[in-house]
C-alpha cells in the first residue's frame, strides 16, 4: 500500500469513525482458528497488515500473542491506538513493513488482502515471517442469497470504478504462492447485529469507493439505501436486525 489506491487512500482517510462502526468484527470460532491454525498464543509474534481500525487486531491480541497493526492511512491507525493501546501500531506498506527478517510466527491480512495482492507484497510478507510461519487471508463477505443484500450489493457496485475488490477473485492469481506451501479454504457463518442505521446504512458509507465520492454523490447513495430499508418488510420499523455474511479463512506457510 506504498503507492495507495486513490479509494484507499481517500475514503478511509475520511471515513474511519463510520468504518468503526458500520464495519462488522468477526465471528467467535476465529479465535479458535487463530489459536489452532495459525497456531498463535502467548510467546508467539503475530502482524495485522492493513489493519485499519484494527478490528481483527483486537482478536490477535486475545489470543496472547505479540500482536503488531501495520496501517498506512493516519486516520485508521489514530483510530487503532486510541482502541488499543496496548498494541504497537506503526506505519507502513505491504511492501515494505517496518520489522526485522524472520521475526513474525503468523501474519493476517483481513478485509485488505485485495487492495496489495502483488508480488512484491508476498515477497515482503514472506521476508518477515520465519520459515514455518503461517500467513492468514480474512475477508467477511455479504451474503447475497438474502433478497435486500442482493440489492444492496448492487448500489454499491454501481460505484466501484476500477477498485480492487476481493468478489472479482484478481487476488487468487498469486498462488500456489513462491517460497509458501498450497493455499487452505474454509468459511463461518456470521451475523452483523444492530440498528440499520449502524449495521446497513453506516456499512455501506464505511466502503472506500463509497466514502471517496463527493458529499452530493454520497448523499445520494446514503438516500438509497434508506429508501431500500423503507420498502424492506424485514427491515422497516425495526429496531434491531441481523445483516448476514459468510467469514471466508484462507491460509499456506511458509516453507523457505
Amino acid at each position: 500500500m506504498s503507492d495507495l489506491h486513490p479509494a484507499a487512500a481517500t475514503g478511509f482517510a475520511s471515513g474511519a469513525e463510520t468504518y468503526a462502526r458500520g464495519r462488522p468484527d468477526y465471528p467467535g470460532a476465529l479465535g479458535a482458528w487463530l489459536r489452532d491454525t495459525l497456531r498463535l498464543g502467548p510467546g508467539r509474534r503475530a502482524a495485522d497488515l492493513g489493519a485499519g481500525t484494527g478490528k481483527f487486531t483486537r482478536l490477535i491480541a486475545a489470543t496472547g500473542a505479540e500482536a503488531t497493526a501495520i496501517e498506512p492511512v493516519d486516520a485508521m491507525r489514530d483510530r487503532l491506538a486510541a482502541s488499543l493501546p496496548g498494541v504497537t501500531a506503526l506505519a507502513g506498506s505491504a511492501e515494505a513493513m517496518p520489522l526485522p527478517d524472520a521475526s513474525l510466527d503468523a501474519l493476517v491480512c483481513a478485509q485488505a488482502f485485495h487492495w496489495f495482492s502483488t508480488p512484491e507484497a508476498l515477497a515482503e510478507i514472506r521476508r518477515v515471517l520465519k520459515v514455518g510461519g503461517r500467513f492468514g487471508l480474512v475477508w467477511n463477505v455479504r451474503d447475497d442469497a438474502t433478497p435486500w443484500v442482493g440489492e444492496l450489493t448492487a448500489i454499491m457496485n454501481a460505484h466501484e470504478g476500477d477498485a480492487p475488490r476481493y468478489h472479482t477473485g484478481a487476488w487468487r492469481r498469486l498462488f500456489p504462492a513462491e517460497g509458501f506451501g498450497p493455499l487452505h479454504e474454509d468459511a463461518f457463518p456470521h451475523g452483523h447485529t444492530g440498528t440499520p442505521e449502524q449495521v446497513i446504512l453506516d456499512r455501506t458509507l464505511s466502503v472506500s469507493f463509497i466514502a471517496a465520492l463527493p458529499e452530493t454523490e454520497r448523499a445520494r447513495v446514503a438516500q438509497d439505501v434508506r429508501t431500500l430499508i423503507a420498502r424492506t418488510p424485514d427491515l422497516a420499523g425495526r429496531s434491531e436486525v441481523t445483516f448476514p455474511y459468510r467469514t471466508h479463512v484462507y491460509w499456506c506457510e511458509r516453507e523457505v
